[in-house]
């Protein structure tokens, strides 16, 4: 009777000594747990003008440059003081234009900025310049105008255009801490036919959303977003109304809003350390199963 009394006591304190081990690995895998799905909290400073002209959005876009930093002189591939890179489209050659398909990857191999683009579409399409043989502005020179002539940019046969980042000219996945876009002839702002820009983290949670201002027919905007508190982001999402490009000349919906972009403006991507709570708590992991390992020992 006493040995099973015993016995009984020693396994209500091993489980007790068991579960108070187990306690410090689940708080401590709390953080790594928090980012993984969902969305995240995060501070980003928006940058967002709407207007007929040029003109109209240029301060907004140079505030939101001057925030990134890297001053007002381009280096190759579109690289401002190590810091900025931009996408115009003007430099995009003749025989990556309309009517031919520019490469998702051509910003990362042939010219290379870190920026890779993907849509669940056919493709993407840079307008053709004047001359070039082909009808400019995708064909709709009522519709739209350009920021920075001549060239525009749109994905085919989706309202869906994703951005991942890579260190310049590698497979090296990257993330940045700014992103903006110019947008042309964005009419409505409204739930249903909005241009949308969505920053999401490296695990895949949403840390920003915004939707573009509405400037009227062919007039221009500019929406961007700067992290004001160490946010990375790791894949921008840029939807547009439900009506997009098909080819030269031809829309999917002629009933909805018709939105394409001009200059691309953002952070030179970079690879950081893990954020200091993550890094923390890994060690602290770590360290545990090392203290565990002697225990048993």
């Amino acid at each position: 009777m006493g040995d099973k009394t015993n016995k009984t006591i020693f396994n209500k304190r091993r489980t007790a000594v068991t579960r108070g081990r187990r306690l410090p690995w689940a708080l401590l895998c709390a953080p790594l747990l928090a980012g993984v799905a969902g969305e995240a909290l995060a501070g980003f400073v928006a940058y967002s003008a709407a207007g007929q002209t040029p003109a109209d959005i240029t301060p907004t876009r140079d505030a939101f440059r001057a925030a990134i930093g890297g001053g007002t002189t381009s280096a190759a591939n579109g690289d401002f003081g190590g810091v900025r890179r931009e996408i115009n489209w003007d430099g995009v050659p003749d025989a990556r234009s309309d009517p031919n398909l520019l490469p998702g990857n051509f910003f990362n191999v042939n010219s290379p900025r870190g920026a890779v683009f993907s849509t669940p579409g056919s493709g993407f399409l840079v307008s053709a310049n004047s001359g070039a043989g082909q009808a400019i502005l995708f064909g709709f020179p009522n519709d739209l105008q350009t920021f920075s002539a001549q060239r525009l940019f749109a994905q085919v046969g989706s309202n869906i255009l994703d951005i991942n980042f890579f260190l310049p000219g590698t497979t090296t996945a990257a993330t940045t801490s700014a992103f903006g876009a110019v947008f042309v002839d964005v009419e409505d702002n409204n739930s249903v036919n909005a241009t949308m820009l969505e920053f999401f983290d490296a695990a895949g949670a949403r840390i920003f959303s915004q939707t573009a201002a509405a400037a009227g027919n062919q007039g221009l905007s500019f929406l961007g977003g700067v992290a004001d508190a160490g946010e990375r982001i790791g894949r921008v999402r840029i939807t547009t109304p439900n009506n997009f490009l098909i080819s030269n000349g031809v829309r999917d919906n002629e009933q909805i809003d018709f939105v394409v972009m001009d200059d691309f403006i953002y952070a030179t991507p970079g690879v950081l350390p893990l954020p200091g709570s993550l890094g923390l708590s890994l060690i602290g992991l770590a360290l545990l199963g090392w203290r565990q390992r002697v225990a048993q020992a």
